[in-house]
This record gives structure tokens, sequence and C-alpha cells, in this order.
């Protein structure tokens, strides 16, 4: 008889795009496997996006309207304080439409999509992790999600004030106006929200390294003054408006989460019994057992 040859395994359809599993026990990957781990991350970061961007497409007059909103409360604002002051919000050319259109919606899918990118970053980050640390993992993810939000929405708020600031200046009495391009304005209002987003994140960042023993709340009581200075000088050259308003409210928040997640740190090492002395005594008996 004649023997029949083994059925070739069939291919899975957009398998290339499927995450490789981690044979080794501690997760590791080789160098190929992580980059095609990347790639499936971003892409479904993205196709999430991109379907978020098209629904908000549904409701795209009101987003106009509220992203518009901080813009339109400084202007009467302005206007209030000064009667002579002439400010105009254009959309120019032809493609301004489109342009605005584009980012005003991929602007809605970014924040919408938020526990979606989020959590593709701590799947990438899983893998090499221990169990403990997977469960400490997710619930940063958990925090992480509102925080960035919080954030969000803050530098939302305190974003009329900042262009209100910032139009003060134009002279008045020579018949100067402030012209404002529309997709320009959505475009540097994308960024004030996601820098204040990404900054409420600082807490989440350190309790992980600090799970990670990466950092101690010791060393960080040691650096709480350069961080302070540091969210200062940070913030005054994160905010695109360069208003002293936005510097500060992002400053201050700033440096109240480093201190809330400098207490948790300092806690967590209590519970484990670490000090800053215990450090000590451990580092003198790791280096004279070299």
């Amino acid at each position: 008889m004649t023997q029949q040859p083994a059925a070739q395994p069939q291919r899975r359809r957009l398998s290339w795009l499927r995450p490789p599993k981690a044979d080794a026990p501690d997760g590791s990957m080789s160098l190929g496997d992580h980059l095609r781990e990347i790639r499936y991350r971003v892409t479904i970061s993205a196709l999430a996006l991109v379907l978020a961007a098209a629904a908000s497409a549904v409701f795209y007059r009101p987003l106009v309207l509220f992203i518009m909103h901080p813009y339109t409360v400084a202007r009467n604002d302005v206007q209030a304080a000064n009667e002579e002051a002439m400010l105009q919000l254009a959309n120019n050319g032809v493609t301004g439409p489109f342009t605005l259109g584009v980012v005003v919606l991929i602007m809605c899918g970014l924040i919408f999509t938020t526990p979606i990118w989020m959590y593709q970053i701590w799947a990438f980050v899983a893998p090499g992790l221990l169990a403990k640390e997977k469960k400490y993992a997710l619930a940063f993810l958990g925090a992480g999600t509102p925080l960035f939000l919080a954030g969000c929405a803050l530098g939302y708020f305190v974003w009329p004030k900042g262009i209100a600031v910032m139009l003060s200046l134009t002279p008045t009495g020579l018949g100067v106006m402030n012209y404002q391009d529309m997709s320009e304005f959505v475009m540097l209002e994308l960024k004030i929200i996601l820098v204040f987003g990404a900054s409420f994140l600082l807490p989440v960042i350190v309790v992980a390294l600090n799970l990670m023993n990466i950092v101690r709340g010791y060393q960080l009581k040691r650096w709480r003054k350069g961080v302070f200075f540091g969210s200062f000088v940070f913030a005054a050259i994160a905010t695109p408006s360069t208003d002293p308003f936005s510097m500060l409210a992002m400053a201050v928040p700033v440096t109240v989460l480093f201190f809330l997640a400098e207490l948790i740190c300092r806690m967590l090492d209590k519970r484990k019994g670490i000090s800053e002395t215990t450090a000590k005594e451990f580092q003198i008996d790791v280096d004279d057992g070299r």
C-alpha cells in the first residue's frame, strides 16, 4: 500500500498578525518575537483608534462644538475685558474643513480608546513579570485609565484660561486682529490634553517601579526636592501654549501625585521590612560576598 503524504498544517489566516507565544518559563522572547509582538499591539491599538474615530463621525458637530468651547469661553472673557480686542477663528483654505475633521476624529478616537491601548502596553510588559507582579499590573491598569482621563479633563478645563492669557497679549488700538486657524487650534488643544493626561500617570509608574524593586521609598524622599523642581521645569517645557497658568495647573497636581506615590512606596517597603538601613546592610553583604 502506498503511504499517504502527511497532511500539511493549514495556515491560519492573518497568523502573521497574532502575537508570538513565549515558550520560555520566564516569558523571555527572541528579538524577532518581540518585534512581532510590538507589531501586533500597535496594529490592534491603531484598528481600535480608526474604528472609534469612524464611530465619532456620527457626532461630528457636537464634538466640534465641545472642542471649540474653550476658545469661545476665552474669547468672551478677553472681549469682556477689552471691547477693542479683535479675535477671529477661521477654517483656512480649501482643505481646511477636511483637515479639521481628521484631527477632531483622531483626537476623540485616541481618548475613547484609552483602555484598549493602555491594555496593549500592559500586555506587552506582562510576560516578563512574575505572577504577583502581573496581579499588581492589572491594578495599575485600572488605576492608570481613570488617572489619564482625569488629567485630560483637567487639561480641557484649564485650557480656556491659558488661551485667554495668550490672547490678552494681542496689541489693541492698532487694528491688529488675532487670526486663529481651527485645525492648528485643535492640534494645540490635543497636545495640551495629552500632556496633562500623561503627567497624571506619574504615580502609577513610580509605584510600579517600586514593586519591581527598582526604586525605594527612601530614595524617592531624597529625590523629592529635585522632582518638585523638575515638575515645574517639565510643565514649562511640555505645555505647548507656554502660558504660566497652564504650567502651574500641571506642575502642582504632578507634585502632589508624586508625593502620594512616595507615601505608597514607603508603605509598601515597610510591609516588606525594607528601609534605608536594611538596604545598606544588604548591599554591604553583597559586596563582601564578592
